[in-house]
């Protein structure tokens, strides 16, 4: 394509391969990607090509439309254009079929990609073997020892240990309400008597109740 051609000829074949009505602007953006045409010289070209007669121009209110001239192009019969017809809806058929093929074929591609390879796969078994041994050597050694608790004497002392901290409860309640009793008369804080006394509460020992 020459300077002084300025993409007329490029422009030309384009409009009649599409044959379809396109603006100055829908050529611009269509060809200037691959073909770097200015949109100043894809509007002179057009105008020029429709000057010459080699493309129509049809003007709707402020836009200009182009198209290629349709007597170049051999009249098409109804047999004809069934013909077509027939054609089209057998692409489209065939590009739904290989779009769906595409969607399963990514999706099988996703799938893989998201899978562990081979050298992966042997990695991670040797790991869990490791850790699989490793969990084995602390068994035999918790079924050796000799310190095993029975389920009976856990029950003891548990029942144990419910007992005293029922108690401790009891005592503290008694504590408290005997202390109450004697703070009711006693001119000073409860702090201050028990600095007194020497008491250290179970909040000052940061002392609470087990979890039943």
């Amino acid at each position: 394509m020459s300077k002084k051609d300025n993409g007329a000829t490029l422009i030309l074949a384009y409009l009649n391969e599409k044959n379809r009505p396109y603006s100055a602007q829908d050529v611009f953006c269509n060809l200037q990607k691959q073909h770097g045409l200015g949109k100043t010289a894809v509007v002179k070209a057009m105008e020029l090509l429709a000057l010459e007669g080699k493309i129509k121009e049809k003007t709707y209110g402020k836009q200009k439309i182009y198209f290629a001239d349709q007597s170049q192009f051999k009249d098409v019969n109804d047999a004809d254009l069934k013909a077509m017809d027939h054609e089209i809806s057998a692409l489209c058929a065939e590009v739904q079929s290989v779009t769906q093929s595409c969607r399963e074929l990514d999706a099988e591609l996703k799938e893989l990609n998201s899978s562990l390879t081979t050298e992966e796969m042997v990695a991670e078994i040797q790991q869990l073997k490791t850790e699989c041994s490793g969990y084995r050597e602390r068994l035999e050694k918790i079924k050796s020892a000799s310190n095993h608790v029975t389920p009976e004497e856990k029950e003891k002392v548990y029942k144990e240990r419910d007992v005293y901290v029922k108690e401790w409860r009891k005592r503290k309640r008694l504590a408290s309400d005997m202390m109450d009793a004697i703070l009711e008369g006693y001119p000073k804080s409860k702090k201050e008597f028990l600095d007194e006394v020497g008491v250290e509460t179970d909040e000052d020992c940061k002392v609470v109740f087990p979890n039943t």
